[in-house]
């Protein structure tokens, strides 16, 4: 298809800039709606003119509303400032991101598309974008191990949304046991006050990393 040779051409670092929810839809939306082949900050002038020749299409400017095109970057954990509430692995397109609840994160640099989806859900600002080592060139290995990531976690997280929604029916039909037995129970089985207790032992540990930041 069409749209799958578009995608192999493109970065696959998933960052949405293009204004589509990742590289394939932008893939799609080029071979089926016309959409332009400038939108891909990460790609840049030389990934506007692959496309342009699979498609016999002129060179176009890359279009900086979507973003300008920068050296590759990754992203760096503070890690002293790291309260783990986990919103960044939760944000990671392709599982770059280690950690657990209330614990310390820290992100594999091998496997960092430089998206910057991560920087904008933490709480407290504890992640920040670095150029890599010796300026590395992100190679088609690279992208091609980006997309493979990525299409991994879109499966898992299908498969779990799958899951959890049957052991809800299950749950509302007033079966005691779930599918799963290593399945989280859904939010309705938490009591108010578990979830008064949760929300201050959240707003606890900001206001702890905070103060850190702000110490001389």
């Amino acid at each position: 298809m069409l749209a799958d040779r578009i995608n192999q051409l493109l970065p696959q670092t998933q960052c949405t800039k293009c204004g589509y929810q990742g590289c394939k839809p932008y893939a799609q939306a080029i071979a089926n709606d016309g959409v332009a082949i400038n939108r891909c900050p990460p790609g840049g002038d030389a990934g506007i003119e692959k496309l342009a020749q699979l498609l016999e299409l002129p060179l176009l400017k890359l279009d900086t509303t979507c973003g300008e095109h920068v050296p590759l970057q990754v992203a760096v954990i503070e890690e002293q400032f790291c309260i783990g509430c986990t919103l960044c692995i939760q944000a990671c397109p392709v599982d770059a991101i280690l950690g657990a609840n209330k614990f310390m994160h820290t992100v594999i640099a091998s496997d960092c598309t430089g998206c910057d989806l991560c920087i904008a859900p933490c709480p407290v600002d504890c992640i920040k974008m670095v150029p890599v080592e010796s300026a590395r060139l992100w190679t088609t290995a690279d992208a091609t191990q980006a997309r493979l990531r990525y299409e991994g976690r879109q499966a898992r997280i299908a498969e779990m949304t799958a899951t959890n929604i049957r052991n809800e029916a299950i749950v509302n039909s007033g079966t005691e046991h779930c599918v799963e037995a290593d399945s989280p129970r859904p939010d309705t089985n938490i009591s108010a006050s578990e979830k008064t207790d949760k929300q201050a032992a959240i707003a606890q540990a900001l206001a702890r990393a905070r103060a850190r930041r702000s110490a001389p």
